[in-house]
């Protein structure tokens, strides 16, 4: 392709002539739209193009047309690089610095560390932080490194604050355009969960093999006169303190140490992505694997989740969760109407990533748990 025009204008029409053939070309303030059809298979127009956008300071990705009569079913839309101000990611950083603040008060509670007195006792639960943010960062990584990797336009991850007792609600990236494949779309969905479950057990064995924390009397008076949060363990860290044959549980007076806490973060977090709908991890996951066929799957999975939630209702006394699991009932809801991610190219996966999709989803059963928190009263 000819690269002969000004280096921060768009490309011209022309330049695009050996790859894509265009009807015409549509403003709307910086974003730009050249309309028309690939002469080369869709799932590989993405990777074609951007390097001539990107050398003129251009963002573009790949969209396909729907039911507007007209006979040029893909548009090429292109908007100019805004990695931040001054070429600096502000809104990310800003995200970051906010939950590295949370998760360290967070972490506060959980190594019972005073900062009335000295708010820089604060920096002290460092640990806890580390190992819920290095789950979280490598989990969005995964997809980051893979969306690039099929040329898909991707954001650095965003964290999100929230306050104790974990302080973060996670992290998500921002995509724009349309996947190019199936075998994009599966590599995408399924590269953060299993990168994030190996962090999340890396996490999980270190933090096994650190010293339990001393839980201070007052801590222990108060949870025997009131209500105290338990959290319940994966199947999967059971089987991590199994094989390293180090314990989840002591005596009174002693906690495990906050860092397997991350691991349980990591845990919880990878199960509720792997869940098979909409725009999780999981949705994408059983889009590529089956196709349009997924439909028919997911659109049973909001019934799965009501009914667990009236099981636990009914049957149990856990009452916080049946509400996490009939709000995550409503949430699948409106996910399955909003439908999933559809590829370009609709092409077979192939058995090792079939192999692959079932290996992924039997690590995020062993991360499943019915019952995640329990309020215990004394």
């Amino acid at each position: 392709m000819s690269s002969e025009e000004p280096s921060r204008s768009p490309p011209s029409v022309g330049a695009l002539t050996s790859v894509f053939h265009v009807y015409r070309v549509e403003r709307d303030d910086d974003e730009i739209r050249y309309i028309g059809e690939p002469l080369i298979p869709a799932g590989d127009l993405s990777k074609e193009v951007a390097p001539l956008f990107a050398q003129r300071g251009y963002d573009v990705s790949v969209t396909r047309r729907h039911g507007d009569g007209s006979p040029a079913p893909y548009a090429l839309v292109a908007e100019p690089e805004s990695p931040g101000i001054d070429g600096i990611p502000w809104g990310n950083l800003v995200m970051f610095v906010l939950t590295v603040a949370t998760t360290l008060y967070a972490g506060t509670m959980w190594y019972y560390i005073d900062i009335a007195g000295d708010p820089l006792n604060l920096l002290r639960a460092w640990p806890f932080t580390a190992a819920v943010l290095g789950v979280l960062a490598t989990h969005e990584l995964g997809h980051y490194v893979m969306s690039r990797y099929h040329g898909v336009d991707a954001s650095l991850p965003y964290f999100i604050p929230v306050p104790p007792p974990i302080g973060t609600m996670g992290a998500v990236i921002r995509m724009r355009g349309q996947i190019p494949s199936r075998k994009a779309l599966f590599d995408i969905g399924v590269a953060g969960p299993l990168a994030g479950l190996a962090a999340t057990m890396a996490v999980t064995v270190i933090g096994l093999h650190l010293d339990p924390i001393a839980v201070p009397e007052q801590a222990i008076q108060a949870a025997e006169g009131g209500a105290s949060i338990r959290f319940n363990d994966p199947l999967l860290l059971t089987l991590l303190a199994d094989l390293v044959g180090q314990p989840t549980g002591y005596g009174e007076g002693l906690a495990v140490n906050p860092v397997v806490f991350g691991g349980w973060v990591g845990m919880f977090v990878t199960f509720l992505n792997l869940i098979p709908v909409g725009q999780l991890d999981g949705g994408h996951i059983l889009r590529a694997t089956l196709g349009p066929r997924q439909e028919t799957v997911a659109a049973a999975v909001p019934g799965v989740l009501f009914a667990m939630a009236g099981g636990l209702y009914f049957l149990t006394e856990y009452t916080q969760s049946t509400i996490l699991w009939g709000i995550w009932g409503v949430l699948a809801l409106v996910m399955v109407r909003a439908g999933s991610a559809t590829p370009l190219r609709e092409d077979s996966l192939g058995v090792g990533r079939l192999a692959i999709a079932a290996l992924t989803f039997a690590l995020g059963a062993l991360c499943f748990m019915p019952i995640p928190i329990e309020i215990v009263l004394a």
